[in-house]
């Protein structure tokens, strides 16, 4: 499978709970005894720290820092508003939240075309207008070895503008509905289930259609990749929010929170080093109030380098 070993990460200004986001995102919960500058600092401590381990293991980062203003409260995730292809194309998402949308930022790809070819931009973003949503790969996960995507329908993720950006990029598209253990929509597909070098990490239980569940299982066992089904409990702890990278010589790292990681059983944690190795770094406060975890904080940059 093709792993980015470029990755895009923007260094929060203004990180927060964010309430509009919320309404559809169980995995947010506000810190009612916590400041806001401490919670500024804490997760600005915390992505220092993310993005530092990952330049340790030879990841190739580049850090954009986040504008003051507007506030961006989830500026921390680019993974929602943009994704780079290996074919040149860079996509631009509808965002469900109004007050997410001024993530999109023309500047920060304009800096990436310097290093990167971009060949085409794709701007979904009229769909608000709509309100259809599909929010990058957060909506979508990619198996870009065998070209299936994969996505969780929800408010965040119309179905009709899956199968559009599918078809764009030539990937099958594969979709379903997947619930929390209260029965309740989940918001993201990234949370419940990652897809590595030669494994995926699924919640299965999440999906509460067997005959889509047996499809869906049949659709990664024949790709040859073998599956570590997480928990409900292990989901909440963000286990299946979790990305394979590639890092110095070509070697795989899953970068992870490091309480995806404590989620883990023994026998899970042994299959996945099958695979690669285990990056887990602490981000307690960016999971508690963002409701997000180490994938959402990653773009992968996956354009062509140029010629320098």
């Amino acid at each position: 499978m093709p792993l980015a070993r470029n990755i895009l990460l923007i260094r929060p200004q203004n990180f927060g709970y964010n309430p509009e986001t919320a309404k559809s995102n169980e995995f947010q919960n506000k810190a009612e005894d916590l400041d806001e500058n401490l919670i500024k600092q804490n997760a600005l401590a915390a992505f220092d720290q993310f993005a530092e381990a990952l330049y340790s293991k030879g990841i190739n980062i580049r850090v954009f820092e986040d504008t003051e203003m507007p506030q961006k409260d989830d500026a921390i995730f680019p993974n929602n508003w943009v994704s780079f292809h290996a074919d040149g194309t860079v996509i631009l998402y509808p965002m469900c939240a109004v007050n997410r949308r001024s993530e999109r930022r023309m500047d920060i790809i304009e800096t990436l075309g310097r290093e990167f070819h971009v060949e085409k931009i794709i701007d979904l973003s009229h769909f608000e207008k709509e309100n259809r949503f599909l929010e990058g790969t957060g909506s979508i996960v990619f198996d870009h070895a065998n070209k299936i995507a994969y996505a969780c329908l929800s408010a965040r993720t119309d179905a009709g503008l899956f199968n559009k950006v599918s078809e764009i990029l030539g990937y099958a598209p594969v979709s379903f509905h997947a619930v929390d253990a209260d029965g309740k929509a989940i918001y993201h597909t990234n949370v419940m289930m990652c897809i590595g070098v030669g494994f995926a990490v699924v919640c299965l239980e999440s999906i509460e259609n067997e005959i889509k569940k047996t499809a869906i299982i049949n659709s990664l066992k024949n790709c040859g990749l073998e599956i570590i089904d997480i928990s409900f409990d292990q989901m909440n702890n963000f286990a299946g929010n979790m990305l394979a990278v590639s890092g110095e010589n070509g070697k795989v790292y899953l970068v992870q929170s490091q309480s995806a990681f404590d989620s883990l059983r023994n026998d899970q944690i042994a299959v996945l080093e099958k695979y690669c190795e285990l990056l887990p770094i602490p981000i307690p406060t960016i999971e508690t109030l963002g409701g997000g975890s180490a994938r959402c904080m990653m773009a992968e940059i996956f354009l062509p380098e140029l010629n320098t």
